[in-house]
């Protein structure tokens, strides 16, 4: 049976006033199960509170659009409020508690990115909810919480039973929350659209990549990430990820046209991408983009946290380093074709702006 590897969109989960959260579902998005592969979106509106959870993956949190505050409280270890803002990429690992709020009138919207090989369902984040309607205490007994608590069982119902929303809440303007803690930023989330350029090709396209060097945190996720913004009609080469990793791509803006080849030469998709999509390039397959005149910039996971690429056309392509009689003999031309083929590309890498 052939894998479906056509991109999809979220789907809502839960949600109310404050907000909702959306997921990928592996029966539409197969290749989330095969991978151990989750993806989710949170969106808060103004005065949204994602309510504390903690997951059973580690993840990466990219943030889409608008800006907000984010509570981290990494196991046996103080709390960290950050300031977070469209381009913020946050590393989650295991045991990790989070809260998240936008206090601003536009939309916060989160993408989290993970590896689901440990968790209760493969291709599916499961969240475990600090309080509300199916927060972790409704489940003990009003004794057990008392004893843990050290409080009166009066004092317990009220603590547990006060809070009849799921997930996301919308709280009163007068609620005063967490002021972010600058210093609490660093080490703990990097901002992709105001890092170090890794790449920057002129009328071709951007990449930062989020690996631990810059993020040291991504480490204990064991996942590397990128955001890559291809210009308009660009073309980003066709690559493969060297190290038998996965590599996620959710379409953040634009959209342009996609096409994955895979073994015995097979071309296993070809689509138009679209702002909101998800798709996932199988191990060793071979991908390739072609921007629209508006541009296309994407925000992908790769599940090593230091990734590495082999790339099919351009100065640092594998036929750059092959020799001409190789060629040749590869191909089956004399040698007139092969010193055309190789007198291209020799000084563009990676994303190809377009033609004259």
């Amino acid at each position: 049976m052939e894998l479906d590897l056509s991109p999809k969109l979220a789907k809502k989960v839960y949600g109310g006033e404050g907000g909702a959260y959306y997921a990928w579902c592996p029966d539409e998005l197969p290749m989330l199960r095969q991978g151990n592969i989750g993806a989710a979106k949170l969106g808060l509106q103004k005065n949204g509170f994602a309510l504390p959870r903690y997951s059973d993956s580690a993840k990466v949190a990219y943030v889409l659009q608008g800006s907000g505050v984010a509570g981290i409280v990494l196991p046996e270890k103080e709390e960290k409020v950050l300031a977070i803002k469209k381009g913020d990429a946050i590393a989650l690992p295991f045991g990790v508690v989070t809260w998240w709020y936008n206090k601003e009138d536009t939309e916060l919207v989160i993408l989290f990115l993970g590896d689901t090989s440990t968790a209760h369902k493969s291709g599916s984040f499961t969240d475990f909810f600090l309080t509300g309607s199916n927060g972790i205490f409704t489940g003990f007994s009003t004794e057990f919480v008392s004893r843990a608590w050290d409080l009166e069982e009066s004092v317990v119902k009220t603590l547990v039973g006060n809070q009849p929303e799921k997930g996301i809440v919308k709280l009163d303007a007068s609620v005063k929350m967490p002021e972010p803690n600058k210093e609490h930023y660093n080490g703990m989330a990097l901002n992709c659209e105001e890092a170090p350029l890794d790449v920057d090709i002129k009328n071709g396209g951007k990449v930062v990549v989020l690996n631990t060097k810059n993020l040291p945190l991504v480490g204990e996720v064991g996942l590397g990430a990128d955001l890559v913004r291809l210009d308009g009609n660009a073309m980003c080469s066709p690559g493969f990820s060297c190290d038998s990793a996965l590599q996620v791509t959710y379409i953040a803006r634009g959209s342009g046209r996609v096409q994955v080849v895979g073994a015995d030469g097979k071309r296993l998709l070809e689509t138009t991408l679209k702002a909101g999509n998800l798709f996932i390039v199988p191990r060793f397959c071979v991908v390739s983009k072609i921007a629209n005149p508006e541009g296309m910039d994407w925000f992908s996971i790769i599940t090593t946290p230091n990734p590495i690429f082999t790339h099919l056309a351009g100065r640092t392509s594998v036929w750059k380093a092959l020799s001409p009689e190789v060629l040749q003999a590869a191909f089956n031309v004399p040698a007139d074709v092969e010193e055309k083929f190789s007198s291209k590309r020799k000084a563009e890498e990676i994303f190809f702006p377009p033609p004259n």
